[in-house]
């Protein structure tokens, strides 16, 4: 029994020796390694005298125009012009010395002085509304006997009512015809003349005078 122990115990020295003895070499080889410097046999290359390897290019020449000349300088005579001027040769009548009293003329123009019109005011509210002369059964004649359907409106079928406003005038004229509301397929054109073409109107009355009054008409226009 003593002498396996024996054994076993050799046998764990020589591992334990062989393991360090391993460990040292590979150290020993690392150091060597790092340490290792390897000699350069070859003739060193001069970088600032071989030119051969070089590529040298040719750059253009560039040549600039000088700038041209600055444009030469115009001298500009000046003539000197007198004060003085005889007031003998100018055909002026002044007379500067005049006293405090004395009053100055009034200068007159020649022709008429202009005649400024006044224009009537346009009212929109009056206490006596223009009517047509012979009442509405007058007017609502006086449209089916001249009012007529537009043909474009009747083949697109366009039926509606037109506002036109207008103005009347003292002596129960119509100006001013203009569409408020348009209506389109040539119902507006229609409707703006019948007023135009329509006869004098009884004007309205403000405060118990004539006045220039605007009324709004409505033209209906409908398909049978």
């Amino acid at each position: 029994m003593e002498a396996k122990k024996n054994q076993k115990a050799d046998l764990k020295n020589k591992s334990s020796l062989f393991l360090n003895l391993g460990l040292t070499l590979s150290v020993g080889l690392v150091l060597v390694a790092f340490e290792w410097k390897s000699p350069y046999s070859g003739p060193l290359k001069e970088i600032g005298t071989n030119s051969e390897n070089w590529v040298i290019e040719d750059i253009p020449l560039t040549i600039q125009t000088p700038p041209p000349p600055p444009p030469p300088q115009v001298s500009v005579e000046i003539k000197q012009v007198d004060d003085e001027i005889e007031l003998d040769d100018l055909d002026i009548d002044i007379d500067i010395n005049l006293s405090e009293t004395e009053e100055i003329s009034d200068v007159i123009l020649p022709g008429e002085a202009p005649i400024e019109e006044e224009v009537d005011e346009i009212l929109d509210f009056t206490e006596v509304q223009a009517t047509f002369k012979g009442g509405m059964e007058a007017w609502y004649s006086y449209l089916n006997k001249n009012l007529r359907y537009p043909s474009l409106a009747k083949r697109m079928g366009i039926e509606g009512t037109v506002l036109v406003r207008f103005v009347i005038n003292k002596d129960g004229s119509v100006q001013d015809v203009e569409v408020l509301r348009p209506l389109g397929g040539g119902c507006d054109e229609v409707a703006m003349k019948v007023i135009q073409n329509s006869p004098e109107w009884i004007p309205g009355r403000f405060k118990g005078q004539v006045v220039r009054s605007r009324m709004v008409m409505p033209i209906k226009f409908k398909l049978d």
